[in-house]
């Protein structure tokens, strides 16, 4: 059972890393994207109708990514912070809690991301995403709404893999936050 915790957890690091860099990424184009409107706009007088849209589509994905990340990281908002510190079957208690708050947070996210009405999955968030357009770019939305629920799907192995973790560990093992 701590083999496949550990497996999780590998797993868990290395989107991390993934999500990092994604999140860095988008961060970059939307600094590009803003930096070039006011070049455009200031010094050539042609401002280009995209570069708002982009920046403001980058800025979705830094911020649903980083999110994960943040989570994964342990600097997400706590009410008691020392909780994680707890060893023993009150701390496999409280991780138990935390996860089960975390994860009933998650999980209607990602449900009506994918289903509607009826279970159907054309009038769910991204199924609806799926034939609109950005205003100024003519990509389907779905790529920059695809962010919110990848990024709670994130949350919710970063979730599971610290508790596999936390129960896992031995009685007097290192502290790892669930």
């Amino acid at each position: 059972m701590r083999r496949l915790a550990r497996g999780l957890d590998r797993l868990s690091a290395a989107l991390n890393t993934v999500a990092l860099w994604g999140a860095v990424l988008a961060v970059l184009v939307m600094v590009f994207a803003a930096g070039w409107q006011v070049v455009a706009r200031y010094a050539l007088a042609a401002p280009p109708v995209w570069t708002e849209e982009l920046a403001r589509r980058s800025m979705v994905w830094a911020g649903m990514l980083g999110a994960s990340a943040a989570f994964r990281a342990g600097v997400d908002p706590t009410l008691f912070p020392q909780a994680v510190l707890l060893r023993g079957l009150p701390g496999k208690g409280l991780a138990l809690i935390r996860a089960a708050g975390a994860l009933i947070f998650v999980a209607p996210v990602i449900w009506f991301s994918l289903f509607g009405p009826n279970m159907n999955m054309a009038r769910g968030f991204l199924g609806r995403s799926l034939d609109r357009t950005a205003e100024m770019i003519p990509l389907s939305m779905i790529w920059f709404t695809a962010a919110v629920p990848l990024a709670f799907a994130l949350i919710a192995l970063h979730v599971i893999a610290a508790l596999a973790m936390r129960l896992t560990e031995p009685a007097n093992g290192p502290s790892s936050a669930a």
